[in-house]
């Protein structure tokens, strides 16, 4: 089972020489643009979460074969209702996925690595998690729903193209009838941001209008601080990958008490007990 987005992967390459080599005829002081070590490092986790996420895939493909064949209920791949009915619901799973991975610390572990960069470029968005396994019981349901695995994993596909232009601070804002309904490279700035205003902002894959439904809408306004409210201050991409892992192993050894021993794994990331 090999992700179609893969087939994307030269092309996002190439946009990322291209908007490289922009930096360097059009720079920008408002704009931090690469750094060689930092552009390694999201490479090489790009280049991890493929090489663990493909295999994986065929995990996935089987749950999905395996529910498609439990449900009665069948959508034909051939109504445009059908594909549709696909995108909004991808979407709205890729907003709650994306949403407790920010929520929850043992999410948010394999998440971090995506916002562990203190630049905000198209490598950006290879900076991908070496620990696909958390995602997956987001979608399930939609096989349930009698929707052909290969339209999910095609339509997963499709979601994450989208999201890759998403990561540049060459775009300005768009049209704001765009702007309104879809995201775009203004709204994920925010979601990038350490701004104590834009944290857990902007969890939208294609469309922003989950995040104006439920709340959790923010409008890029100050400049953007990127990274994590304590960076980690590493280009190693192994410890890149599995920092808050051990994180979270240092605080529930050092718990006294089963509850915090919990909130550490399963409350929000930062949570700490009262003094």
């Amino acid at each position: 089972m090999i992700p179609a987005v893969l087939y994307a992967v030269p092309a996002f390459l190439l946009l990322i020489v291209m908007e490289a080599v922009s930096y360097r005829f059009l720079p920008d002081d408002e704009e931090r643009g690469y750094e060689v070590r930092d552009t390694a490092t999201s490479l090489s986790m790009g280049l991890g979460s493929q090489i663990i996420g493909v295999p994986w895939k065929l995990v996935v493909a089987v749950a999905y074969a395996g529910l498609y064949g439990l449900t009665p209920l069948r959508m034909d791949p051939h109504s445009p209702w059908t594909w549709i009915v696909l995108f909004f619901a991808d979407d709205l799973a890729y907003y709650w996925f994306h949403r407790l991975h920010h929520e929850v610390r043992l999410f948010w572990a394999g998440h971090v690595v995506h916002h562990s960069s203190v630049f905000f470029n198209l490598s950006t968005a290879l900076r991908q998690s070496w620990t696909p396994m958390t995602s997956t019981p987001f979608w399930l349901f939609l096989p349930l729903l009698g929707i052909p695995p290969w339209m999910v994993f095609l339509q997963q596909s499709i979601s994450l193209a989208y999201q890759f232009f998403l990561h540049s601070e060459r775009v300005g804002r768009l049209w704001a009838p765009i702007e309104w309904f879809f995201n775009t490279p203004s709204h994920h700035r925010v979601h990038h941001g350490a701004n104590q205003e834009y944290l857990d902002r902007n969890y939208g894959g294609i469309l922003i209008i989950w995040d104006r439904i439920f709340g959790s809408f923010e409008p890029e306004r100050a400049p953007v601080q990127y990274g994590l409210t304590k960076n980690i201050g590493t280009y190693n991409p192994l410890r890149v990958a599995t920092h808050e892992y051990t994180a979270i192993w240092h605080d529930v050894r050092a718990a006294t008490r089963l509850r915090d021993r919990l909130r550490f794994v399963f409350g929000r990331p930062g949570w700490q007990p009262a003094a």
